[in-house]
């Protein structure tokens, strides 16, 4: 009995960061900083104040068998897998997929990118990886573009659509009537590794300005790339200098837990080593007698995994191995509720009244539809108003082109009476001449028949005189 009691806190130590499922609401670890984590404070207590009342403990006369709920909650996390979701911010050529390669040991698929995209894309590839019997569907989203263009000023944005994407869809999830949370893939992004370039001089403004918008959307763990490029003593000058500038410019990058007592200790060390300095290489080479990922140049090797080379070997302590259910947890308890949040509240929902009493969703709702009623009413009467002196105003011009019509139709009216006056009178004077020019014409047709009459008279009787007097021809 004491064995089988006993078993269970061993059997969980391996598992620790997958306790629980991904897609069940956690109880937050840590309140994220502020006046929200107060409130969520206060409001744990009393939660926990009223629960508590009227409860006692009780011995057990003999085994039950609920000691066995953390076995039971081991087996159905592994059976249902876990996802975890990395975002790799930073310029082209730092060593984004390399570094990938190396934390997971193995060879993602993609292609290099270029300096010579117009703007900032983001690709994301989905791969299923397998270790013992724990699976795990892990996501790298890339910035493919970073830092290229000439302007820099809005390289955060896609960044920030595409968190808040993520975030959106989840959300929609949630609202369904029918939600599959269980089979749900969660695109949401669990962490974020800001790859800053090793000028060893500080931090770039384009840094700075995006890791500000992103401290509220995401876990951001800077880590410096290709390391090996700087010398020891200004890494760690460098190392200072970005601390400085991220607290001056209230930058809220991730911090491991210090609350777990099982990782206080190595965490809050953890926390002094930020910025990460890192090197990647998937090149083993042979050291020693043992075969170790390294990078070769001409003065020397640098040995990935070797601590006083690199912090690699941190970085994947913390994100991998002790951290990541944190990470997961901070995700959804604090990035993704505050956008919950936020968003609600947008549409109008909140958890009190002006009384400062509680409300319920249904309460909220009535209020909304009730006020979205009222609104819509005001606007239809509004519009209502509108029509009615539209068509007042309408009406009035109707009248007044009316008005205008009539008056130029009487005037045409007279000007074709005038007119018609003056034809007829023209059409009468012509008459008339036409009429004098007959009676003209006539008489002189008259007289020139009576002429024409008269000569032929003479003309007959000149040739019956020839006829009676022959000699008048002859002469």
């Amino acid at each position: 009995m004491a064995a089988r009691a006993a078993e269970p806190s061993g059997s969980l130590a391996p598992w620790s960061c997958f306790l629980r499922p991904w897609g069940r609401a956690p109880a937050p670890s840590r309140p994220p900083p502020g006046p929200p984590a107060e409130e969520g404070r206060r409001a744990g207590v009393s939660l926990g104040q009223e629960a508590g009342e009227g409860c006692r403990t009780v011995p057990l006369a003999g085994h039950v068998g609920f000691d066995s709920l953390p076995d039971q909650l081991v087996n159905k996390s592994v059976s249902q897998g876990f996802c975890f979701n990395i975002l790799c911010v930073g310029e082209t050529g730092l060593g984004k997929s390399t570094l990938m390669d190396t934390l997971f040991n193995t060879k993602f698929e993609g292609e290099p990118a270029t300096h010579t995209q117009p703007g900032v894309q983001l690709r994301s590839n989905t791969y299923d990886l397998q270790e013992s019997n724990v699976g795990l569907k892990l996501t790298i989203v890339s910035t493919v573009g970073f830092g290229d263009q000439i302007n820099k000023e809005d390289s955060y944005k896609p960044i920030v659509e595409f968190i808040d994407a993520q975030f959106e869809a989840y959300l929609q999830e949630e609202l369904k009537i029918r939600r599959v949370l269980h089979t749900y893939h969660d695109s949401r992004i669990h962490a974020c590794l800001y790859f800053i370039a090793p000028t060893g001089h500080s931090l770039k403004s384009l840094d700075l300005v995006t890791m500000k918008k992103l401290d509220s959307k995401v876990n951001i763990i800077p880590i410096i790339a290709k390391s090996d490029a700087i010398s020891k003593s200004e890494l760690t000058k460098f190392k200072i200098k970005i601390t400085s500038e991220l607290v001056s410019n209230g930058v809220q990058i991730y911090q491991f837990p210090t609350d777990d007592e099982s990782v206080a200790e190595i965490n809050g060390t953890m926390n002094a080593h930020l910025p990460f300095a890192v090197i990647g290489s998937t090149e083993e080479l042979k050291i020693g007698n043992k075969m170790m990922k390294a990078r070769q140049y001409p003065w020397g090797t640098v040995q990935v995994e070797n601590e006083a080379h690199c912090d690699f070997v941190k970085l994947r302590e913390m994100l991998i191995r002790v951290n990541m259910d944190d990470l997961r947890e901070q995700t959804h308890s604090r990035h993704y509720e505050l956008y919950r949040r936020c968003k609600l509240e947008e549409m109008g929902f909140k958890d009190t009244d002006p009384d400062s009493k509680p409300f319920s969703l249904q309460e909220t709702y009535e209020a909304k539809r009730n006020e979205f009623l009222g609104e819509l009413q005001k606007k239809e009467e509004e519009m209502r108003q509108m029509f009615v002196q539209r068509v007042k105003e309408k009406e009035a011009e109707l009248k007044e082109a009316e008005k205008e019509l009539h008056e130029k139709f009487d005037r045409l009216k007279k000007l074709h009476q005038d007119e018609k006056k003056k034809l007829e009178d023209k059409k009468k004077s012509l008459d008339d001449e036409v009429n004098a020019f007959k009676q003209r014409k006539t008489a002189a047709e008259l007289l020139q028949s009576q002429g024409s009459q008269a000569g032929g008279s003479q003309t007959l009787k000149r040739d019956k005189e020839k006829k009676n007097n022959p000699w008048l021809c002859t002469e």
